[in-house]
């Protein structure tokens, strides 16, 4: 699933490909993808436009022309690629966009549980973000604590709610409460000072690291490095790792680490 480091490498891939490039051609392959636009509207939109510096806000791509807005989600499947002209179009390639160097942009998603949206000016923007919480990469630690002051629920659910948190998905989420030592289903609200600002400390840190990558690394060290093991343990302590839903997603956590809990 792509998340906060992931849109960051497409959001760089986007820059080095497309960026000061005029669009050419687009052909859209499969409309489901598309939400408030046509195929046709989409083609009239982009045609000719120049695309200049992307955005990254949460997990959405800003791809800004000297015209529109054209925004992408990748959901759990997503990727946008950078392809020679003579390269094969994939059966899941659903939007291609030929730049007037003959590049092309595939947005490739096999599920297509998102896909891309067009907003005319800056309102439009405001308006299909209006509901993301603060970017994970820049919140400052007042704020997070502000966010998780009021939430009822688990800590990790909350931390992968977009409303709340821009940018952490399943993986993130995992590895940086792995590194705080707090257990994934601690209530959000009852973080000490303490623990809030170890959180801090340690999202801002994996997602540093994480970026150069642009994905989430399985490293020897990282707990994303060992839970998709046969028999994974802590690469910490040694402890064998437990496995438990939360919010419906698979969350990998050490009891040793992260405590026992209530």
């Amino acid at each position: 699933m792509p998340e906060l480091p992931d849109v960051e490498g497409f959001r760089r891939l986007l820059d080095s490909c497309a960026r000061g490039r005029v669009v050419r051609r687009v052909d859209v392959r499969d409309t489901g993808v598309l939400h408030g636009i046509g195929a046709r509207g989409l083609r009239d939109a982009l045609k000719g436009r120049r695309f200049a510096e992307p955005e990254r806000r949460g997990k959405w791509l800003l791809a800004r022309t000297d015209g529109p807005t054209l925004l992408l989600h990748f959901g759990m499947t997503g990727l946008l690629l950078c392809a020679d002209p003579d390269d094969p179009v994939e059966p899941h390639d659903r939007v291609l966009f030929t730049l007037d160097d003959d590049h092309r942009l595939h947005y490739r998603d096999q599920r297509k549980l998102r896909g891309l949206w067009l907003a005319h000016d800056e309102s439009e923007v405001d308006r299909l973000l209006a509901r993301q919480g603060p970017d994970a990469l820049t919140v400052t630690r007042d704020d997070l604590a502000a966010a998780l002051a009021t939430r009822r629920g688990r800590l990790k659910t909350t931390l992968t709610d977009q409303s709340v948190l821009a940018g952490l998905g399943n993986l993130l989420a995992d590895e940086i409460l792995w590194r705080a030592r707090l257990r994934p289903d601690r209530r959000a609200r009852d973080l000490t000072p303490a623990e809030l600002r170890r959180l801090h400390t340690q999202m801002r840190r994996t997602l540093r690291s994480a970026l150069p990558t642009g994905r989430v690394p399985p490293r020897a060290s990282w707990l994303t490095g060992h839970r998709d093991d046969p028999d994974p343990s802590c690469p910490r302590c040694g402890t064998p790792l437990r496995r438990t839903r939360l919010g419906g997603r698979g969350t990998v956590w050490c009891p040793r680490c992260q405590g026992d809990g209530d």
